[in-house]
Formats: C-alpha cells, structure tokens, sequence
C-alpha cells in the first residue's frame, strides 16, 4: 500500500492566447504521422461555451459532476489521418480563467485502453481482505464492493465496446509475473494456451484459498509519552497499517488476479510493476500505440504513480485519463464521488481527461 504523497506546488502552464481568426481544420493540422513533418503550428483559439452542462455527470454514485463558471472550446488537438475515434477531452488553465475543451480524433489501432490495478479482491476468486483488521485495496470489504460495481457499470462497458477497435486493452497488476499468473494471463512476454489457462485457474483457487485470512485485532493498549502523546497514538495506531500486524504474513505475496468484474479476453495483455515503466514503454513503442486511454485504481495514488501510471506514460504517449473510469480512495467519506473529482479536477491542470460518453468510434 501506498501513502497519499502529494505535496502543494505552484503550477506553470506557459498558456499562448493568440487572438487568431477561426478556420476549419485542414490536412496541416494532422497529428504528425511517420514520414511526415515532426512540427505542426497549432492555432490556439479559444471560443467561450455557452450555456455548458457539468462534466463527469453521466454517474454521479462514483463522481461529483464538475462545473465551472467558464468553458471555452479550443481547435481540434490530436488528429490523426483516418483517425475513426472520437475523443472530445478537457483539461483546467488558471491563466485561462476555466476548463478548456478540445476535440481530437485518434488512429483505433494506435490506441491502447489500459486499466491501473484492476485488484481482484473480495470478488468471489479467494483474495479477500482480512479479519478482523486488515485493509487491502479500498481498505474496507464495503468499499472494495462499491470499487467492483463501479468496474462493472462504467469500465467493463467501455473496454467491450472499445477491444474491437483498439490495438491492445491491458492491465496493471502489483509484483512480477509469477509461475501462477504466467499461466493465466498474456503479458507483454508470453501468451499461455488454452490448457495452461486452465491450470493456472486451479493453481490460483489452490493458493488463495490455502491462505488465512485473519490478522490480529486492534491494540488494545497504548504507551503514551509525556512530551509527545499525539505522535506516540499515531506511532502506534495509524490510520493506515497494511503489514503483516493486521494482514497475516504472506498476503502481499500472494498471486493478485485480475478482478473478475472484468469481462477478460485472451488477448488482453497484463502488465506487472516490477517489471517497471521501460519494458511497458517500449512494447508500445515498438507495435506504433501513440496514445492511451487510462482507467483504473486509485485515482490518487496508483493511477497516477505506479508502472502504468499517468505521470510515466504522458512522457511518451498522448494521454487521456477517462475521468469517470477512475475512483480516488475516500478514507473518512462513504462515498468516492468528491475525492475523485478533486484528484481529477488536480491532473486536469497538465493532462487531458475525458469521459466514457465522449469516446465514441466512427461508424464505418
């Protein structure tokens, strides 16, 4: 588990507000393709919106709709020769006083969809959180069932509608590629066959339900200093303890599945953390993927941080972060709705975020 580091830092945009005259987009403002010029003068007009409903609306259970006062429409941004999806984004300037919102349309094939830490965990596969204590993924089994309806409503719906079109769907995964996952999933190595799928279905009941799921319970007494009573509670009663003190040894050892809330399909490619961001960059590199559609876990911490996360693929790729496809952890809330737009609502500032209801794929 991951603590919530995020220091506050002012931010430099560098905005250019040209006062140029609208025009319609020609062949010129192409996203450069291979053989093509690397450099394209990109006509930074912005159109103020009139009358704009809220963003990240369409599911208001997982995310605080977003409204602000001024909206503006910028030219199209990402456009790919026979680009056939659509992907209307927004991000937030402070020197543009409010939300700027920018068309763009992507090459399908040069797309991947990943997912960031699809954790099957509470879902029926054996990994659960343990008792009385313990604390995994959302850190309370309620939270973890809420995190499994949200994959079920927005994110298996989008990554269906979207695998036919895309180069790859994928999916992060904490560790490295085990003996166990290796037979149950492709990864960017190696595709098991049919039979080995089915060992590895077996050899992953074996394991997580071989394993006890019970910690100890919470401490009972605490030592408290005379200077420093405040920091020797926290010392010793944090509010967040993912050890072996309340987890049992062995859990973070155990084979993290791929949540079963994801309808999977054998061409779907797992990702593992260690193997680090290099390997993953250069996979993608080497089929022609130019841009990314990121959803996932936890919008503040994982999705933004870890192998697979934003802050590492913006460097090589034009990335998109699918705004409602996402939850932020809420500790002390019942409700993920606020603290997820607030972390999108911060990406915003240097990343492109989209929605589900604004990818759409050309018809043919």
């Amino acid at each position: 588990m991951q603590a919530i580091r995020r220091s506050c830092f002012l931010v430099s945009v560098g905005l250019m507000l040209l006062v140029i005259s609208q025009r319609s987009v020609s062949a010129d403002d192409r996203d450069s393709q291979p053989g093509e010029p690397k450099v394209r003068i990109y006509q930074n007009t912005l159109t103020p919106i009139k009358d704009a409903k809220p963003i990240l609306a369409d599911f208001p259970e997982f995310v605080q709709p977003i409204e602000e006062e001024a909206r503006f429409e910028a030219p199209i941004l990402v456009n790919d020769k026979n680009g056939k999806l659509h992907v209307r984004a927004w991000r937030f300037s402070y020197n543009a006083r409010g939300i700027i919102e920018l068309p763009n349309r992507l090459s399908a094939e040069h797309t991947a969809v990943i997912m960031v830490h699809p954790w099957g965990i509470d879902d029926g596969q054996g990994w659960k959180t343990p008792e009385p204590a313990g604390v995994c993924d959302f850190c309370t089994p309620r939270k973890n069932h809420l995190a499994g309806r949200h994959t079920r409503k927005v994110i298996d719906p989008l990554l269906k509608r979207l695998r036919p079109h895309v180069g790859f769907v994928m999916y992060s995964l904490p560790g490295k590629e085990d003996a166990i996952r290796k037979n149950l999933y492709r990864s960017i190595r190696t595709k098991p066959t049919k039979e080995q799928r089915e060992l590895g279905k077996k050899q992953l009941d074996k394991k997580l339900k071989s394993f006890q799921y019970r910690g100890q319970p919470l401490v009972k007494t605490i030592q408290l200093s005379a200077g420093s009573v405040v920091k020797d509670y926290f010392r010793q009663f944090p509010g967040l303890d993912a050890s072996s003190r309340y987890n049992n040894a062995g859990f973070w050892d155990l084979p993290i599945p791929v949540t079963k809330d994801i309808s999977l399909d054998d061409d779907d490619i797992v990702i593992y953390d260690d193997d680090g961001y290099p390997p993953l960059r250069d996979f993608l590199k080497k089929r022609g993927v130019r841009h990314v559609l990121l959803t996932g876990y936890a919008t503040d911490m994982c999705f933004c941080r870890t192998t697979a996360g934003y802050e590492n693929l913006s460097e090589d790729f034009n990335v998109f972060l699918v705004g409602d496809a996402t939850l932020a952890t809420y500790p002390a809330n019942k409700t993920p709705r606020y603290a997820t737009n607030a972390h999108i609502s911060f990406a915003a500032l240097n990343q492109l975020v989209t929605q589900t209801s604004w990818i759409k794929v050309e018809a043919k």
